[in-house]
């Protein structure tokens, strides 16, 4: 498979029917008598867009299948898939608030519609729902991983909030944030998937890996792409990570690598109130080499992420898993 010329439906097609199946448990989910509060929710639905956790969960499960008796997807799959992509458009409706963000997948955000205090709750109500769902198991050591993995996202956007206006971060600090408030739930799909289709341990930490990895370099490059992308392509506000002072990894070398004189000059467009010129930015960080460099990190994390699928056998679901990492670098949105 060659990254440059697929489409996620081409990778998702070994799991298409699971993920329909999924669809169906969260619109059976989000169901209130309330018409108003139905209303957010139907809405809440277009921000699904790639649903990349629940299809990184099934893929997964799938992958290890016949591994030390390991059985594939289940039922338990699908309730876990729906479950974890919940407690992303939650994440997605709070970012929104956090971020001031005006549109996402091409509508606007709930924020700025119906203001925070109906976004915050509706980012709660969420993750009430999600754990509504996961309760719904026999097991409930899925709902203690989902529920320590959202203490971790919280943690992570937590370090991010304290970190805003803070120019000297350092690139491991930045590493750590986004391993917890991005990457974190994406190693737990993996997980998920991997123990819930009776993988052993040590296959389970290595897909772990897998998801963990992947996710960093999936927020690497939208962080890249918060500078340097096309909004029209993005779907979503662009350059609030500038305007809310959030370092990210292209600015980070910049501030490390660049002359005294063009430090300076950087910190006071990044002090300043006033960001128009994201696109000034945004040539100024490639001219010099920084989103190249970002973009290798995110490179070295996708190759990682790569190795972990070592010695799992020959399947089509190896195979989408394999090209989604190689996907995440070619992506431009």
């Amino acid at each position: 498979m060659n990254p440059a010329v697929l489409h996620l439906p081409d990778l998702y097609r070994p799991i298409e029917a699971d993920l329909a199946r999924v669809v169906a448990i969260m619109d059976q989910e989000l169901q209130s008598e309330l018409p108003f509060v139905a209303q957010l929710c139907e809405r809440v639905r277009g921000y699904r867009g790639k649903m990349l956790r629940p299809a990184l969960l099934l893929l997964s499960g799938q992958s290890v299948a016949g591994v030390q008796g390991a059985g594939g997807v289940t039922s338990e799959h699908h309730t876990l898939a729906a479950v974890v992509e919940l407690v992303h458009l939650a994440t997605l409706v709070h970012d929104d608030v956090l971020d001031q963000a005006e549109e996402r997948r091409r509508q606007a955000t709930i924020s700025s519609t119906n203001g925070n205090e109906a976004a915050v709750m509706l980012g709660d109500y969420l993750i009430s729902h999600a754990f509504h769902l996961c309760s719904s198991l026999d097991s409930q050591s899925a709902s203690r991983l989902v529920g320590h993995t959202t203490n971790v996202v919280c943690e992570g956007e937590l370090m991010q909030i304290h970190s805003r206006g803070h120019f000297k971060l350092s690139e491991p600090d930045y590493i750590e944030i986004i391993r917890r408030k991005t990457a974190a739930l994406t190693a737990a799909c993996c997980r998920l998937g991997a123990t819930h289709a009776g993988a052993d341990e040590t296959l389970a930490s290595r897909l772990e890996v897998f998801g963990e990895s992947a996710g960093i370099a999936f927020q690497i490059v939208d962080d890249i792409l918060d500078v340097v992308g096309e909004q029209k392509k993005m779907c979503k506000t662009l350059g609030r990570d500038l305007e809310l002072g959030k370092m990210t990894l292209p600015v980070i070398h910049y501030l490390r690598e660049a002359s005294a004189e063009k430090q300076d000059a950087m910190l006071k467009k990044l002090a300043s109130a006033e960001h128009d010129d994201r696109a000034h930015v945004a040539q100024l960080l490639t001219e010099f080499g920084s989103v190249a460099y970002a973009t290798s990190v995110a490179e070295q994390h996708v190759s990682r992420a790569m190795n972990m699928l070592e010695g799992l056998p020959e399947s089509a679901s190896r195979t989408s898993l394999l090209s989604m990492a190689e996907f995440i670098i070619q992506r431009e949105n």
